[in-house]
């Protein structure tokens, strides 16, 4: 087994390694979500943590880490006899991006529940996570039932497996942490809130403190064994810590002062629902036991809000989460009064914030809170410092609006989500198969249907039927897959009328947040002047490409083309990537091509091999006046798809009916 690089030996990442303190002496909080980009020890910490966990007594061969004391009179390897058991370490437990259900909650063996009636059952990674960690890299990668499935066992702590009738139920109860790159995409709202904290880390800017970072990461490197034994004291008093605070949480009291607080400050930054209110009085709570009082203070929740809150101030994924500290501060001195647990005593300088038992930094300490984008220019004017010829400086995009729903054609294998309709596992049941390997979701009609004609044969006696392997089927089932949008957006100076960008962009921002909601990712290539130009490779991070977008400047020729050509290689280097995420090309544009020898004939060219590949398109036909050319109509024609103008494609417009990509085929 592998040495664990000690927690204690961590450099900065402060308010991190104080989440997941918190988490381990109070796993009621909810557990942490770590947002950050990559290389910033995000995973480190948690493997660290693991290590510092109090070890866990357990009943001797249960799968479900009972505890001797008080065994879960539900456990399925029960009924379990209270008294001595054995003691292992606290367990991590980590969930792969691509795991399945079953892999999740656990697996019954359905062909035995019929054909024996047996019960069988083989535990999944909830099961193995109870009275340890759960830890789940790349949490917003991961496909949102599963999502669901481990918050949802993580709030009421337990797991329930249902099959056609046959259920299971454990007890799975763990800290858990997810990691995730916002690069790489968001997650919903909804699945944000239920996580108990967050923490935002970046590497520091600090020399001092990289230095130190890379010289013990070097030395742990060299020689795993003895650089953990430097560190051992340290990690033996942090233990301690954690004992110590567990012992004490029970007798932290949450004066009525504390509680106004609370409850103010969630009103203030008007969060949703209750949550954040009980995540902030058990944060608190925590953080008191922690510093070893048995009284909440006012730093402890001030310290609770700036973890528990800024996730759940974000409403679009275009939202920064963060946190306005003047606000709080205001708040909460607001309604300091004279409340239980608002007293006048120092904060315990080990206590929180202020290092938690851990060395101390090396320098000033970065959490690297999401800097705002500088916004963008309302004027038309030339821009400064090597603007080229008749460039115009970007635009500001116009409110957004729900879209019309805009999918591809025909039934794809792609990942879940929103879009188009696809064979998933998820989804109203259209037929049945024999199983290709283990059989996962029973369809029983079809199961009988196929066993009832051998009964005699097989010598049936009894009320119930005698199945063989042969007589399973497997439920076929129809859903929704995500697809990959790209967006090719026309910046040249035909499109640079100021009303008309805005409206454009505003057009192509609504389309983002539509791709969002339905679980796609997003590409987009823009061209003007003499080239195309890809603003942002595919990618889950539909922000990003928003925020591309709005610096996004205008003027010159239209390169028509160049952008097809460009939008058809990004495609074909997707296809090798990601094969069965279909694609759905949106053009956004007047039709004009101009610049370089027969730009027409060549845009009418390029635009013909998407159509002999079969890839869907739509054009937002973005031409304006009294007179129309119609241009965008004969690209949309040579594309094989469909035009839609600005007008049309919103949800609540009254020019006609919904026009789908699927009317090509028509």
């Amino acid at each position: 087994m592998s040495t664990p690089y000690p927690f204690t030996a961590l450099v900065g990442q402060d308010s991190l390694r104080l989440a997941l303190l918190i988490n381990a002496v109070s796993p009621a909080v909810g557990g942490v979500l770590v947002r950050g980009e990559k290389g910033t020890a995000k995973s480190t910490a948690v493997r660290a943590l693991s290590a510092l966990l109090p070890e866990v007594p357990v009943v001797s061969g249960c799968r479900f880490s009972c505890d001797p004391a008080k065994p879960d009179p539900a456990c399925p390897d029960g009924p379990h006899e209270p008294g001595n058991g054995v003691e292992r370490p606290a367990r991590m437990v980590e969930l792969p991006v691509g795991a399945s259900e079953d892999r999740l909650v656990g697996a019954l063996d359905i062909e035995r529940a019929l054909a024996e009636g047996v019960k069988s059952f083989e535990p999944g990674l909830l099961a193995d996570a109870h009275r340890g960690i759960l830890y789940v890299d790349e949490v917003n990668l991961l496909h949102d039932h599963l999502v669901d499935l481990l918050l949802d066992a993580a709030a009421m702590g337990a797991s329930y497996v249902e099959r056609e009738g046959v259920s299971v139920r454990h007890a799975s109860k763990f800290l858990l942490v997810g990691t995730m790159n916002p690069e790489e995409g968001e997650l919903r709202p909804q699945l944000l809130d239920r996580f108990g904290l967050t923490v935002e880390v970046a590497a520091s800017r600090e020399p001092d403190q990289r230095v130190e970072v890379v010289r013990r990461r070097l030395a742990y490197d060299d020689d795993p064994t003895s650089f953990a034994a430097r560190w051992a004291d340290e990690e033996a008093s942090v233990r301690r810590r954690i004992i110590g605070a567990r012992e004490l949480l029970p007798s932290v009291r949450l004066g009525d002062g504390a509680l106004r607080q609370i409850a103010a400050t969630c009103a203030a930054f008007e969060v949703d629902g209750m949550r954040a209110d009980i995540v902030m009085a058990r944060t608190a709570t925590a953080l008191a036991a922690w510093a070893g009082r048995t009284e909440v203070l006012a730093e402890d929740v001030r310290q609770a809000a700036l973890l528990a809150l800024p996730h759940r101030r974000r409403r679009n994924p275009f939202d920064a989460p963060g946190l306005d500290e003047d606000k709080l501060d205001d708040t909460l001195e607001e309604f300091s009064g004279e409340g239980e647990g608002q007293g006048d005593e120092d904060p315990d300088p080990d206590g929180p914030g202020g290092g938690g038992g851990q060395p101390p930094s090396e320098g000033p300490q970065d959490d690297g809170g999401s800097g705002a984008q500088p916004e963008a220019g309302d004027g038309g004017e030339p821009q400064a410092g090597g603007a080229g010829a008749g460039e115009q400086s970007a635009v500001r995009a116009a409110e957004p609006f729900r879209t019309k729903v805009l999918s591809v054609p025909g039934l794809g294998d792609g990942a879940a989500g929103r879009r188009s309709r696809a064979r998933t596992e998820h989804g109203r049941t259209t037929g049945a198969r024999r199983p290709r390997g283990a059989l996962t979701k029973l369809h029983l009609a079809a199961t009988v249907q196929a066993a009832a004609p051998h009964q005699r044969a097989r010598g049936r006696s009894g009320p119930g039927l005698v199945l063989r392997r042969d007589d399973l089927r497997q439920a076929t089932r129809e859903g929704r897959e995500g697809n990959l949008v790209l967006f090719v957006v026309d910046a040249s100076g035909s499109m640079a009328a100021r009303q008309r960008m805005s409206a454009v962009k505003g057009a192509v921002v609504s389309l983002l947040l539509d791709a969002y909601q339905r679980r796609d990712k997003v590409g987009l290539v823009t061209f003007r002047g003499s080239a195309a130009d890809v603003a942002l490779p595919p990618t889950s991070s539909v922000d990003a490409a928003a925020a591309r977008l709005e610096t996004l400047p205008t003027g010159g020729r239209t390169p028509l083309a160049s952008g097809l050509l460009k939008a058809h290689e990004v495609l074909r280097v997707e296809r090798l990537r990601d094969p069965a995420r279909r694609a759905l090309v949106v053009v956004v544009t007047d039709g004009r091509a101009t610049g370089g020898p027969e730009p027409v004939a060549l845009a009418s060219r390029a635009a013909r091999l998407f159509a002999a590949e079969g890839v869907a398109s739509v054009v937002v036909d973005c031409e304006s006046g009294p007179v129309r050319l119609g241009l965008a109509g004969q690209l949309a024609g040579e594309l094989g798809g469909t035009a839609v103008t600005l007008d049309e494609l919103r949800a609540d417009s009254i020019a006609g009916l919904v026009k789908d990509v699927q009317r090509r085929a028509a």
